[in-house]
């Protein structure tokens, strides 16, 4: 993980290509087919199954986003404690190397009553000067080392409260991993829907899945909102079919919000990593007003993120399966248009 510890293609990416294409193309297949009325209850279930699924599944993603994202955070808090108690612990040290000298000094003195030392001093008037410093010395020493002693108390109970949030983190990851598994039994119960399909039900799901598009689609005259929305833009069309991983934001693949993170990244532009805090992260606009490089979340709780590239298209990383492509922005509900 960089400190991010990204998870690699598992079968939830291997295997849910084939039911992810219920997910839009189902009234391409229907139109290709025409009438089947054989096969349109079991059509209609699978896509209201598969649109179920991978709402948990991008829900969980962004859960485990959000996980990862707060256990950094965390991280380097407690690092920063670790090494303030560190270096405080090194200054106690040496000073109570120099109190024990003073104590060994004092020891040596014979550990004679202060008026009878002051009666053999040979110099009385110094003597008094010394110990007046040495009662300075010892009381400011003494004071020196309860502020830190109090310091590191707290510092400790920093690392310690630092430590208990990263294992409630690590708490809410496995269960976002559970989670994940729990959606990949259920996609398998999908692709069973499918493979009982008949063969051309499923070529028809298959052509009209494959709309990643090698050539640009018609963009239209609309210009970006910025000279940085432009160069993420650029930054976006970059990663056209590259794979779509869960957790991960890039290079080599991306879920949603991981795509937009890392295309305004490339321009020097830190957002969050989720894509409801990615929502808020700039001011928002209707989507009548919406320009190239504006960010597009979808669905009441805004589990999905694009970004808006011109003419009625954004582009994104639609699910498991399925590459970084352009697709209409009314894809799903939209929830906001946000320009960052």
């Amino acid at each position: 993980m960089g400190s991010h510890r990204r998870l690699a293609p598992s079968g939830f990416d291997r295997g849910a290509g084939a039911a992810g294409f219920a997910v839009c193309v189902m009234s391409a297949a229907a139109a290709a087919l025409g009438a089947l009325p054989a096969a349109a209850a079991p059509q209609e279930d699978t896509r209201a199954e598969v649109d179920r699924l991978y709402a948990q599944a991008e829900k969980a993603t962004e859960a485990y986003n959000k996980a990862d994202e707060r256990a950094d955070s965390l991280r380097k808090e407690v690092g920063t404690a670790q090494d303030e108690i560190a270096r405080q612990q090194e200054r106690v040290n040496t000073m109570r190397d120099a109190l024990g000298s003073l104590a060994g000094a004092q020891y040596r003195t014979g550990g004679l009553d202060a008026s009878l030392a002051l009666l053999f001093a040979d110099d009385p008037g110094d003597y008094l000067d010394k110990a007046a410093a040495l009662d300075r010395i010892t009381v400011y020493q003494a004071g020196e080392l309860k502020d830190l002693q109090l310091a590191m108390r707290d510092l400790a109970q920093k690392r310690e409260e630092a430590t208990g949030k990263l294992a409630e983190l690590e708490r809410s990851r496995k269960a976002v991993a559970q989670n994940k598994r729990i959606v990949e039994r259920k996609l398998a119960k999908a692709q069973q829907l499918l493979n009982s399909l008949p063969d051309a039900v499923r070529d028809a799901y298959d052509r009209a899945s494959r709309s990643a598009r090698a050539d640009m689609p018609d963009l239209g005259g609309v210009v970006p909102s910025s000279a940085r929305a432009a160069a993420a833009v650029a930054a976006a069309r970059s990663a056209l079919g590259r794979p779509y991983v869960w957790g991960a934001n890039g290079p080599g693949g991306f879920d949603c919000s991981g795509l937009v993170q890392w295309s305004y990244a490339q321009v020097g532009v830190g957002l969050p990593r989720t894509s409801q805090a990615q929502q808020y992260a700039g001011h928002q606009v209707p989507l009548s007003q919406a320009q190239p490089g504006d960010l597009v979340t979808y669905r009441s709780d805004a589990s999905h993120i694009a970004m808006y590239m011109g003419n009625g298209q954004v582009i994104h990383a639609p699910y498991p399966g399925a590459p970084v492509r352009y697709d209409p922005v009314g894809m799903m509900p939209i929830a906001s248009v946000t320009r960052v």
